[in-house]
């Protein structure tokens, strides 16, 4: 089941995070996520805008996302080219706890549900994402910028395409 984070699934939420920052810098990508991104600050605005999401098993929670249908600022610039301009929905900040398998899928069928277009971005050595990313039907569309300069790659899908 997938539903909206409350403050009350905080202890999970950041455990989650933290289990996949472990993961990520064990697995070739220890630059993501640093310093304790994401901050329970930018979690909770995400959940007082209804826009970060959990999944469940029973009463387990075993993983997180942020969806939003709000323009993503970075994604404005593009070294390279979305596959549409049309109005998309973004998932962000997404991580499972490693036990349970395709939690992007899930997540992706779930955001797809709301959102005829998708976008979503992730580090250049996060190659488990960007291969889960093109497994469930994204496109490569280029590199984008963090606010604070970084790179990430891109990647966008339509329901019609």
């Amino acid at each position: 089941m997938i539903r909206h984070a409350e403050t009350s699934d905080r202890a999970a939420i950041l455990r989650l995070y933290e289990n996949a920052r472990r993961f990520m810098h064990t697995h070739g990508n220890p630059t993501q996520w640093i310093n304790g991104y994401p901050a329970w600050d930018t979690l909770s605005g995400d959940i007082a805008r209804r826009e970060l999401y959990v999944m469940t098993d029973g009463n387990v929670i075993y993983g997180v996302f942020m969806l939003t249908a709000e323009e993503e600022p970075t994604y404005a610039f593009i070294h390279g080219r979305w596959h549409t301009r049309s109005p998309y929905g973004t998932i962000h900040r997404i991580c499972g706890d490693g036990a349970h398998r395709g939690v992007l899928g899930e997540a992706f069928r779930f955001a797809a549900s709301l959102y005829p277009r998708l976008r979503a971005d992730t580090h250049e050595n996060n190659l488990p994402m960007q291969r889960a990313l093109l497994r469930c039907g994204f496109r490569f569309a280029g590199v984008i910028r963090l606010k604070n300069g970084d790179p990430r790659v891109a990647y966008d899908w339509q329901a019609d395409k």
